[in-house]
C-alpha cells in the first residue's frame, strides 16, 4: 500500500481554520500594542518555545517522547547566530528559514538511526545526542565556548526597526510565524499522513499489515518535529540576541517535556498556551520566590497531572464538550488486540 497525502481539508473547514488562525494573530498583535515591554518579551519567548512543544506533542501522540529536543533547539539557534555574526545575514525571515532547513537535515540524519527505537531507548538516545552536542559546543573555542555567540539585531524584510520598537517588531514576527506554523500543522494533522501517524501508537502491527512502514512514519514525524524545534531556537536567538551551549543541556530538554505534559496532546493551540503558562509561572515565582521557584513549578505540574491528566488544553473541551478548533482529531488512540 502506498501512502499518499490526502487533499487539504475542503471548503468550510479550511476557511474556518484560516479565519481562526487570522483572528488569533490579530488578537495577539493587538495585545502586543497594549502590553508592557517585559510582557512582550515573555510572550515572544513563550511563542517561540511553543513551536518546540508542538514538535514534541506530535511525537507524544505517536507514543514517543524525546528527552533531547534541546539539541535541535540549540542547533537552530546556533545556525541563526553564526549566520548573523559570521556571514552578515541579518534578515529575520532568512535566518529562520535557514535554521529550520538545517535542523530538518540534522533531524533526517539522526532519524535514520533513531526511527527503529521505541520507548525509553528512543528517549535516552535523544538525550545522549543532545549532551554530545552540548559538550562539543562547550569545548569549541571557535564557537565561543561557554560564552556562546552574540546575534546582531535583525532586520525584518529589509527594514531595521528603531530601538524603541525592536521588541514589538520581534513579537509581531514571532507571532506571525507561530500562527502560520500552527495552521500548517493543522493541515498536516487533517491529511492522510497525519491520521496514519496516530496508528503508530495505536497498533503498529496493523500498519505493517496495511503495507505502511511505521519506521518511515516515525522518520517523517521526527524530521518535522526537529524542524519545529530548530525554528523555535532560531526565533529565541533572534529575540534574545545571544545563544549559549546550555540550550542543548538536559535541563532545557526537560523544560520542553514539562511544557508538553502541561499542555497535553489535545490541541495545537494548547502547546502555545502551555508554554505561556510555564513562562508566566516561572517569571512570577522567580520574581517573588527566587529560592523556591523550581519547587513551585514542580508542585504546579503535579496538580495539573492530578486534576488535568490531558493537560490544560482539555479545559476547552470540558467547557464546550468538543475538541478545540485547532486540535488534531482523536485525543487518545486505543489499539485493538
Amino acid at each position: 500500500m502506498t501512502l499518499r497525502p490526502s487533499p487539504a481539508p475542503a471548503g468550510r473547514a479550511l476557511g474556518l481554520a484560516a479565519a481562526v488562525a487570522s483572528a488569533i494573530l490579530a488578537l495577539l498583535l493587538l495585545a502586543g500594542w497594549a502590553a508592557p515591554s517585559w510582557a512582550i518579551y515573555t510572550a515572544t519567548i513563550a511563542l517561540a518555545k511553543g513551536l518546540v512543544v508542538l514538535g514534541l506533542v506530535m511525537l507524544l501522540r505517536m507514543g514517543l517522547i524525546s528527552f533531547g529536543h534541546g539539541m535541535f533547539y540549540c542547533f537552530g539557534a546556533y545556525v541563526s547566530g553564526l549566520l548573523a555574526s559570521g556571514a552578515g545575514l541579518t534578515d529575520a525571515l532568512a535566518l529562520t528559514l535557514a535554521a529550520t532547513l538545517g535542523t530538518a537535515a540534522l533531524g533526517l540524519l539522526l532519524g535514520l538511526l533513531l526511527a527503529g527505537y521505541r520507548g525509553v531507548f528512543f528517549a535516552m538516545f535523544n538525550l545522549a545526542l543532545s549532551m554530545i552536542l552540548y559538550g562539543a559546543l562547550l569545548k569549541s573555542v571557535s564557537l565561543g565556548g561557554s560564552d556562546g555567540v552574540s546575534v546582531p539585531a535583525p532586520s525584518y524584510f529589509g527594514l531595521v526597526p528603531p530601538d524603541g520598537m525592536r521588541s514589538l517588531a520581534a513579537y509581531g514576527f514571532v507571532a506571525t510565524i507561530a500562527c502560520a506554523a500552527g495552521f500548517l500543522l493543522w493541515l498536516v494533522s487533517r491529511s492522510q499522513l497525519g491520521l496514519v501517524l496516530l496508528g503508530v501508537k495505536g497498533n503498529e502491527i496493523r500498519l505493517d499489515y496495511l503495507g505502511i512502514s511505521a519506521r518511515r512514519l516515525i522518520l517523517v514525524a521526527y524530521v518535522l518535529s526537529a524542524a519545529l524545534a530548530g525554528m523555535g531556537g532560531s526565533l529565541v536567538a533572534i529575540v534574545s540576541g545571544h545563544v549559549i551551549p546550555e540550550m542543548a543541556y538536559w535541563t532545557t530538554s526537560g523544560e520542553f517535556v514539562f511544557i508538553t505534559v502541561l499542555s497535553g496532546p489535545g490541541s495545537i493551540s494548547g502547546a502555545f498556551a502551555g508554554a505561556g503558562v510555564f513562562e508566566a509561572v516561572r517569571l512570577a515565582t522567580g520574581q517573588y520566590l527566587p529560592n523556591a521557584w523550581q519547587l513551585l513549578l514542580g508542585g504546579f505540574l503535579l496538580l495539573v497531572i492530578l486534576f488535568l491528566p490531558d493537560g490544560i488544553s482539555s479545559l476547552a473541551r470540558r467547557r464546550t464538550g468538543t475538541a478545540d478548533a485547532s486540535a488534531p482529531p482523536a485525543g487518545r488512540v486505543q489499539g485493538e488486540g
